[in-house]
């Protein structure tokens, strides 16, 4: 009777099931085939009617960007030329010129050349505008300039660029670029090995599992891995990092999604290098993605000391769909979750505020969960370290000082005036940051903080309300109040500023090697870390080993 009774029961369900999901599937695909036809015909008819001559790949190339942009900043569209930025991201390999490089406004500045690179080798410097690529002028090229200095190995260029108002010429010769995952490895002292970790690229837990062994093999009995800064990439590269601390068939990260495929379990595969060489990780606010995934996990598992600041929150799984013609859509498909349980993603972009902007997970909303040995670690927010930094905390006015170049626009100006140092460390004075605010000032740099962003929008709504003259000097006043507080700030944060001075300027005369090898000598937190390892009580009580 039972076995009857329970199949009478469970075909009628079943069946209901089938049915409900058919239903579903057909009226969402009648929905996407409904707005898709809207779509062709507006399409075609904007650009069969409209005044002028239209460009229909750049509007569907806007169109597509704009629509995505109102879900979550990670789900985008690459036509084609994106496409070969993606894949360079993802190996860390390409032929060009070996230099970072940002467009501002109708030039592109070189934000830091690398050492022994084409863009070295040819004299190219931190600070330098390039205007003219070949024949091409930047001011008159719209499309991404970058794209103009790629090419095949040996390809020469010519290239015109100026340098504290003056203008020079030089030629570039391209050649095979490989970024590394790990750009610096070192020990700090006679047992303490050093690893930076910059970004996830396909070679990185290789570079890692290298930079280990030989540290291990010079003496190294403690690591201290930095992930300060480092944006994430690729989530089977954050898994095998880890594989080389903790064993075999691990859990490392959980991934969910409402579509049943995405949902994965990932676990390491391959056996440690090190179960037991005592590890301390750095994070800060811009260590994100991957680099969570790294910390959250050996959190979790108490298997490393997490110090620093609370990191990024970026807690959203991305997959890389191939469209036709070569354009590619990288798309938010799940979340992933760490060991014990947690979603570290800070950001909730299905409930946005009436401007469009997502919000940040109130920490009183924050879930506990339990580590491997029962310690208590937040979801929500970010990776928040074992042991907190104030050091490695941004305040405001350094953030502005950063996003509007007046740290690196005054480290360009110093580096002129002061080439005779070579290639020794130059050492901030008391001296050099009243020079930095006087530099602020007389440039006209703006710090662009929220209140001055406000102010700028009052006065800017004023004037075409025509009421600006009457408001002219209570504006002024503010303008003025605003700025003495801005330089109040500036002294109140100097420490902070003056360190972010000295390592610009480090990569002026040392390059990126110099800023690593000054680091193990006198960052703070680099010391800090070191002092929990060599203090193994605090180290095993933290962990609850």
């Amino acid at each position: 009777m039972y076995p009857y009774f329970k199949k009478k029961f469970i075909i009628p369900t079943v069946a209901a099931g089938l049915l409900f999901i058919g239903t579903s599937f057909k009226e969402d695909f009648f929905e996407i085939a409904k707005q898709i036809e809207i779509f062709t015909t507006l399409f075609k008819a904007v650009n069969t009617n409209y005044v002028d001559e239209t460009n229909p790949g750049d509007l569907m190339d806007k169109a597509i960007k704009n629509m995505l942009g109102s879900l979550d900043p990670y789900t985008v569209y690459f036509n084609e030329q994106d496409v070969v930025n993606f894949k360079i991201n993802n190996t860390g390999e390409y032929t060009g010129i070996g230099a970072m490089i940002a467009r501002k406004k109708d030039r592109l500045i070189v934000r830091e050349p690398y050492k022994n690179y084409p863009a070295d080798k040819a004299g190219l410097k931190a600070g330098d505008e390039i205007i003219q690529i070949g024949d091409v002028l930047i001011a008159d090229f719209k499309d991404d300039a970058s794209q103009l200095l790629k090419g095949t190995k040996n390809t020469k260029i010519a290239i015109k660029y100026l340098r504290q108002g003056k203008t020079f010429t030089t030629e570039l010769v391209l050649d095979e670029v490989d970024i590394k995952s790990v750009p610096f490895y070192g020990k700090i002292d006679e047992k303490t090995g050093y690893i930076v970790l910059a970004h996830f690229s396909r070679k990185a837990s290789a570079e890692v599992k290298e930079a280990l062994e030989k540290l291990k093999a010079d003496g190294a009995k403690q690591i201290v891995l930095d992930l300060r800064g480092n944006p994430g990439g690729l989530l089977n590269e954050a898994i095998d990092i880890c594989n080389l601390f903790v064993p075999k068939n691990e859990v490392i990260v959980t991934t969910k999604s409402r579509i049943e495929k995405h949902n994965n379990t990932y676990k390491t595969t391959k056996e440690p290098i090190d179960t037991e060489i005592p590890l301390a990780i750095l994070v800060n606010g811009r260590s994100a993605s991957a680099s969570e995934i790294v910390s959250g996990a050996l959190q979790d598992l108490d298997r490393a000391v997490i110090l620093g600041s609370r990191s990024f929150g970026k807690g959203l799984v991305q997959r890389s769909v191939d469209l036709t013609y070569g354009t590619q859509l990288k798309v938010t498909i799940s979340r992933y979750y760490t060991p014990s349980g947690r979603c570290i993603q800070a950001l909730d972009y299905t409930h946005k505020d009436k401007n469009g902007a997502a919000q940040k997970t109130d920490a009183k909303n924050f879930n506990a969960f339990k580590t491997r040995k029962g310690r208590t670690v937040y979801d929500g927010g970010g990776v928040l370290p074992d042991i907190e930094l104030d050091e490695a905390k941004m305040s405001p006015i350094t953030s502005a000082l950063l996003k509007n170049d007046g740290i690196f626009d005054y480290a360009t100006a110093y580096y002129y005036k002061n080439q005779n140092l070579g290639d020794k460390i130059p050492v901030v004075t008391d001296t050099d940051y009243a020079g930095f605010k006087q530099y602020l000032k007389v440039n006209k740099i703006s710090f662009d903080t929220e209140t001055e962003v406000a102010l700028k929008n009052t006065l800017a709504a004023a004037k075409s309300e025509k009421i600006d003259e009457t408001i002219a000097p209570e504006y002024q006043q503010l303008l003025a109040a605003l700025e003495k507080s801005e330089n109040t700030l500036l002294d109140k944060n100097q420490k902070e500023i003056r360190d972010l001075i000295q390592e610009e300027l480090i990569k002026r005369y040392q390059y990126q090697e110099g800023l690593y090898q000054f680091y193990i000598k006198n960052n703070s937190e680099i010391k800090r870390a070191v002092n929990v390892l060599n203090n193994q009580t605090e180290y095993k009580t933290i962990l609850k080993m």
